[in-house]
């Protein structure tokens, strides 16, 4: 029998989505690459075409025409193939960051892109990174859906790589897009994304209110190290430094005048 796996899979009305061979303690079970494109559409966008993996990439280009190719963020498990894919189908990749552009203009907030018989809004959702993007299809299904790369993730938390308070801002304005389905680059959908922006927004202000306690504990100038040894007591060593990265954004937000 053929291994369904190895093809993309019907995620919503508009997108599929093929996983990369990439799974790991920060990728999950792997990169959700995502291809957009309406049922009569005799072309796709391929969103994130992940890590330089040629099997990945010949399925990917053998899945329909590549009109464009869009990145939600800069990290190499979603931009390591970008040269390689642009070159196997001709296809410019747009992302938020004009270093991690191939041919094609940088993406703008708000923007409205026509693809594939589809409309496609860019909302930049810096926080995870500062150049992260989110994006939002809203003829797809009946709530619409939403792209969030490494935002908002299918299981767990995201990591803050960028600063805390843009962050906070980007889940409040995904929050408000409503209950649209959730296309996570990493873990399964998600069936209704204003919920799950109201979970994440507690779970950052616990997270906020625990590392508060360990400056009450260790006092105002504790490093990044004695905090994380506090709040995140439980973390596997190989995402330690994962966890780090998040604590020094939470620092730096409660040290910021306000």
């Amino acid at each position: 029998m053929p291994d369904d796996s190895a093809r993309p899979q019907r995620t919503s009305p508009l997108t599929r989505s093929l996983l990369a061979p990439n799974a790991g303690p920060m990728t999950l079970d792997g990169t959700n690459t995502y291809l957009i494109g309406a049922p009569d559409s005799r072309s796709i966008v391929v969103v994130d075409p992940g890590p330089l993996d040629e099997g990945h990439l010949s399925t990917l280009a053998a899945s329909g025409r590549v009109e464009l190719v869009l990145i939600t963020h800069r990290h190499a498990d979603h931009t390591a193939a970008s040269e390689r894919f642009a070159a196997l189908t001709t296809a410019p990749v747009r992302a938020f960051d004009p270093a991690y552009c191939v041919n094609g203009d940088p993406l703008v907030d708000g923007e409205q892109l026509s693809a594939a018989g589809t409309s496609i809004r860019v909302v930049a959702t810096p926080g995870h990174t500062d150049d992260s993007i989110c994006l939002h299809l809203p003829g797809d299904g009946l709530t619409g859906s939403v792209l969030t790369g490494d935002t908002i993730l299918g299981r767990g938390t995201s990591i803050i790589d960028g600063a805390l308070a843009d962050y906070l801002a980007s889940l409040e304005a995904l929050r408000a897009l409503g209950p649209a389905t959730v296309l996570p680059a990493h873990g399964p959908i998600l069936p209704d994304l204003a919920a799950i922006c109201t979970a994440y927004l507690a779970h950052r202000h616990e997270r906020l209110d625990q590392v508060r306690a360990a400056l009450a504990t260790f006092g105002s100038e504790a490093t990044v190290a004695e905090v994380t040894d506090l709040v995140y007591a439980q973390t596997d060593a190989a995402v330690r430094f994962a966890a780090e990265a998040s604590v020094r954004a939470q620092l730096a937000y409660l040290r910021e005048p306000r």
